[in-house]
């Protein structure tokens, strides 16, 4: 087992005072994927997660953290646990010296954050959020388990409300900042998209002192977020882009582009189709080039790229012997992620089929975002829509009469419907926020699959 924290260093790092003898390969908030040698964190959230320690013990926690005195127990007793697991960062990062980068924005940061860590992993021992760790207790928890030895850290950072970004980039310290794409997400927390920009821009306030700040250069926001740094380096479709898409050939499988990056052009293949995958390419590319990744090193990679889970993954099914190919963006969703995802389904031969679920944390906005789906919707050229949720209402009800393929009030009903509807060769995107239920459509859609065989997704 490889040793992260020692009992004495968790001490010194936190303040706090160490019952027993003990070291931990890794940390854990959550008893349900604890593994046996880490150290349990318990945070408070609807839970107290204090109730979980002797689950924590019984699952192979090697110590805990406590707020409470614990006796005869490995643990680390302290005041607060959070500020805790923010000691425990902070001294994993004063102790190594990764490069470290640190991504956000309202849509792509996950995307972005896989490139660049895939391209880091090539070169050398590289540490990375995982799945969608990006808030006030995913963050501190990726830096706090960071091994001393880590060449290359790489952190989402996530923002529902102005403020907290500051705090996260104040921990992390990123060397480089790299903020994806301004647009209309969490509008229930902020009163317009000029907000949004401005809480975004946050995380270029942690930079160190010769860190670097990767802008999406197409922005209308850019001017403004460049005026909060110093170095900045850009990306996009602009001619001034430091990272400048020339030119770029869309299909329904991927990409291949043209990028100019220090006055060289570079042909980029991407198995990830869409114009908004060229441009978190784009991100990803400078944002390693400023880590000292070689780019042709850092091109092989994408080339490469897996597709991720709810983000545009692939499935070819044979549901009661009609052969349909699925994409599943059933991730998340805001106006400007589906809009993209529309038009990859757009690329598709056969009948065009998008199942729309509520994009929620709108605001008073939500009505009329939802409506305005109706042009991408249109651009693409998509043959039949679906919607479910109550806000798709608002764009059930302005949808033409041969695009309309039927509302629901919950997703299954909606897999129901769909299931009555699909036919040999239908291509079906399904995509919507997280609570509208979409991933659990794709699911229950994948489970009709009655041909194992059948594998030839699009």
């Amino acid at each position: 087992m490889s040793v992260l924290w020692t009992h004495t260093d968790a001490a010194a790092a936190t303040g706090g005072r160490a019952v027993g003898e003990w070291s931990v390969s890794g940390l854990s908030i959550d008893t349900r994927s604890l593994e046996e040698g880490q150290l349990f964190v318990p945070l408070k959230d609807i839970r107290d997660g204090h109730d979980f320690i002797p689950l924590a013990f019984e699952k192979g926690a090697a110590a805990v953290i406590s707020e409470h005195e614990i006796q005869q127990a490995p643990a680390l007793i302290v005041p607060d646990s959070l500020k805790a697991l923010e000691d425990l960062a902070i001294a994993a990062r004063k102790r190594s010296t990764a490069t470290r980068i640190a991504v956000t924005g309202s849509v792509g940061k996950t995307s972005v954050k896989e490139m660049i860590a895939a391209i880091c992993r090539e070169v050398g021992n590289t540490h990375a959020s995982i799945k969608s760790f990006n808030n006030h207790w995913g963050v501190p928890l990726t830096l706090a388990g960071m091994p001393q030895d880590t060449k290359y850290g790489v952190f989402e950072m996530g923002m529902n409300h102005a403020g907290e970004l500051a705090e996260l980039t104040k921990i992390v310290r990123p060397d480089i900042a790299v903020i994806t794409k301004i647009a209309p997400a969490h509008l229930a927390h902020f009163k317009s998209v000029d907000a949004i920009a401005s809480a975004k821009a946050e995380i270029l306030s942690g930079l160190t002192e010769n860190g670097v700040a990767i802008l999406p250069r197409d922005s209308e926001y850019y001017d403004s977020l460049a005026e909060r740094t110093g170095r900045v380096s850009s990306f996009g479709w602009h001619a001034q882009a430091d990272a400048c898409i020339i030119e770029t050939h869309l299909t329904i499988r991927g990409s291949r582009s043209v990028i100019r990056i220090a006055d060289q052009d570079f042909e980029v293949e991407l198995p990830l189709p869409g114009k908004h995958w060229v441009e978190n390419a784009a991100c990803a590319l400078l944002a390693t080039y400023h880590a000292g990744i070689r780019l042709d090193a850092s091109i092989k990679v994408l080339k490469n790229m897996h597709k991720i889970q709810g983000r545009g993954e692939t499935h070819a099914l044979s549901i009661r012997g009609e052969k349909i190919n699925l994409i599943d963006e059933s991730y998340n969703a805001n106006p400007e992620s589906m809009a993209a995802s529309i038009a990859v389904l757009g690329l598709s031969k056969g009948r065009k089929i998008a199942v729309l679920g509520d994009m929620l944390e709108l605001g008073d906005k939500e009505a009329s975002l939802h409506v305005q789906l109706l042009g991408p919707l249109r651009t693409a050229k998509i043959d039949q829509v679906i919607t479910c949720g109550e806000h798709m209402k608002n764009l059930h009800n302005v949808l033409p009469k041969s695009m309309n393929a039927g509302w629901f009030s919950d997703h299954e009903k909606c897999l129901a419907g769909l299931l009555n509807q699909v036919q040999d060769g239908d291509v079906i995107m399904v995509k919507g926020s997280n609570a509208s239920g979409m991933g659990k459509l794709v699911a229950g859609l994948k489970s009709h699959n009655n041909n194992k065989e059948y594998a030839n997704a699009i």
